[in-house]
């Protein structure tokens, strides 16, 4: 065994079940090895593509996922999406071969080019520390919740194993238990390694016998608490629920936590640029926001307009560097979520004798009034803009809301139209909402259906990109076909990059640098083997209801023409964070 055969029976090993890439000479054998022991290995059409995919599938599936790609330039071609995960803390394993030659002209700076990104990296050492450095790797990805690159030098990966390390590799395939829990509590005693990996796991970090009364009190005294979860919360909503019932609390969400708490009749859904009205007016009314696992960017917090200057802020987070970064904060707990409200309740303890459920905080009879009346985009009444030959796509959103299933997975990607479809469609759960934002990258959105309908095959992906995203990333409608996913793909399609023309148009600028001419993204689709409908109208929406109703053997494209005289009410906001 050499050294990429061994990188790929390693990670099998230890429960790697997915891997996503772009095969070039320098990763053929370890990718090989990855399939030739059980990962399934997802082959996209390039790799900015592939590292979307695999993010996606390690958001929604809670798994590390590994990304595999060619030297120098197939890492290179990856970076944008190797960013967005790594700003996103994304547990992503990326194997990135590596030549050492000073001539080669695949030759780069791969640690400091992953490490400007953000990304931790790592690198396979020798043939008798393969196993270790890989481990090492993984466990790095998956307990530091990050972004890990693995360099693998050409000439090492080449290297024959000293029997060792070979014995090394086969005791832990026969014991492999497919899940990453169990595998890793398994290495510290085959490996010696120093620190204690299931207690790293299992236990809360952090729960210092001062912040936990110090919040319970905070919760106790507040009026108008509201808790905000982020993608931290995931896991934790029946105990959040249930702290929340106890002290009277409003929920809402981050935009990457959408629909953690659907189905509450207390939830208002997202916090910051796209809250509801009633939800801005809620938030900013609370004298207590408790933070959980969510970091107060300026997208959640109106660039701290939505939270007023006299309410006491809250934030729980297992990283400690997470703590009033992006805000000035009352109270900062680090520890798991999920462990922080068990034990805040407990401190609480059992409800008075005079507690009402439901009555208490900010649960009136009143406000569970307002929120089921206004609490959602659709409730809020809007002038239809439509037009001849083009929809308003808050009439198009909300007509998709009402045709497709309500066990949906909602992936979208960046730009001006990206608000419609995060607020007007509804998911059923957190773990139905793909948001691949933390770097504004417009053209993911198609990657990041693709890797989250792989992780979820259980439930009807849906797509939405802009235009401008989905001629960007065009050549992963053949992936979408080629692995046969009954997959809803929504273009948007405003004939130009609209933030850029909503942004610098008002101003006179000229803006032939970012409209274009009318583009047959329907008939592109068609000709990747996509079934399609052009919806200019709401009653072009009867091509939708027809797929739905079988056999959905081809994947669906709506090509929407939109409106495109106004921007989405979102836009000015976001841009005074450029």
């Amino acid at each position: 065994m050499n050294v990429a055969e061994a990188v790929g029976a390693v990670l099998a090993a230890l429960g790697v079940r997915a891997a996503f890439g772009v095969v070039g000479s320098g990763n053929f054998h370890v990718t090989n090895a990855l399939v030739e022991h059980g990962v399934r290995y997802v082959a996209a059409r390039h790799e900015g593509g592939a590292a979307t995919m695999a993010d996606a599938y390690a958001r929604m599936s809670g798994e590390v996922a590994v990304l595999t790609v060619h030297q120098g330039p197939g890492l290179t071609n990856a970076l944008t999406g190797i960013t967005e995960a790594a700003k996103s803390r994304t547990p992503l394993l990326v194997l990135a071969p590596e030549v050492t030659s000073p001539t080669s002209n695949f030759r780069i700076d791969q640690t400091a080019l992953a490490e400007a990104v953000g990304a931790h990296c790592a690198r396979a050492g020798s043939a008798a520390t393969v196993v270790d450095d890989t481990v090492m790797a993984f466990l790095a990805a998956l307990l530091g919740r990050r972004t890990v690159v693995l360099n693998l030098p050409l000439d090492v990966q080449a290297e024959t194993l000293p029997d060792e390390a070979g014995e090394a590799v086969r005791e832990l395939l026969a014991g492999r238990g497919g899940a990453h829990r169990d595998v890793a509590s398994r290495v510290p005693a085959a490996w010696g390694l120093t620190f204690p990996v299931e207690s790293a796991i299992e236990e809360p970090e952090g729960l210092t016998s001062d912040e936990l009364p110090r919040l319970a009190r905070m919760l106790a005294e507040a009026e108008r608490p509201v808790f905000v979860a982020g993608r931290g919360a995931r896991g934790a909503r029946r105990e959040l629920e249930a702290l929340g019932e106890r002290v009277g609390a409003l929920f809402a969400t981050s935009a990457v936590a959408k629909g953690h708490f659907h189905g509450s009749p207390w939830d208002l859904d997202v916090s910051g640029g796209f809250a509801t009205p009633l939800a801005a007016e809620l938030i900013r009314g609370a004298d207590l926001v408790v933070g959980w696992g969510c970091s107060f960017t300026m997208w959640t917090t109106r660039h701290g307009a939505l939270i007023a200057p006299e309410t006491r802020v809250v934030q729980v987070d297992l990283d400690p560097d997470a703590l009033g970064v992006h805000r000035e904060i009352d109270l900062g707990v680090v520890g798991d979520v999920r462990e922080t409200a068990r034990a805040v309740a407990a401190l609480l303890g059992e409800p008075g004798a005079g507690d009402e459920t439901g009555t208490r905080g900010y649960r009136t009879p009143g406000i569970a009034g307002r929120i089921a009346r206004e609490g959602r985009w659709r409730d809020v009444p809007y002038e239809d803009l439509g037009t001849e030959g083009r929809i308003d796509p808050r009439t198009l959103t909300i007509g998709l809301d009402d045709l497709l299933p309500q066990e949906r997975l909602v992936a979208v990607d960046s730009g001006n139209f990206m608000g419609y479809p995060s607020m007007f469609l509804t998911v059923p759960d957190g773990g139905a909402f793909c948001f691949t934002q933390a770097y504004q990258s417009i053209g993911l959105g198609l990657a990041t259906a693709i890797g989250a309908a792989v992780a979820r095959p259980d439930r009807l992906v849906v797509a939405a990109l802009g235009d401008g995203g989905a001629l960007m990333g065009v050549a992963e409608l053949e992936t979408v076909v080629r692995l046969g996913l009954p997959m809803v793909v929504v273009v948007y399609d405003d004939d130009g990059y609209g933030a850029e023309v909503h942004h610098f148009g008002p101003h006179g600028f000229p803006l032939g640098a970012v409209t274009f001419p009318p583009a047959d993204i329907a008939g592109i689709a068609r000709g990747f083997g996509f079934e399609a409908v052009t919806v200019r109208r709401e009653e072009d929406l009867s091509g939708v209801a027809e797929w739905l109703k079988g056999p959905r053997d081809r994947p669906l494209l709506v090509h929407a023409k939109v409106t495109a005289d106004r921007p989405s009410w979102w836009l000015e906001e976001a841009f005074r964070g450029h």
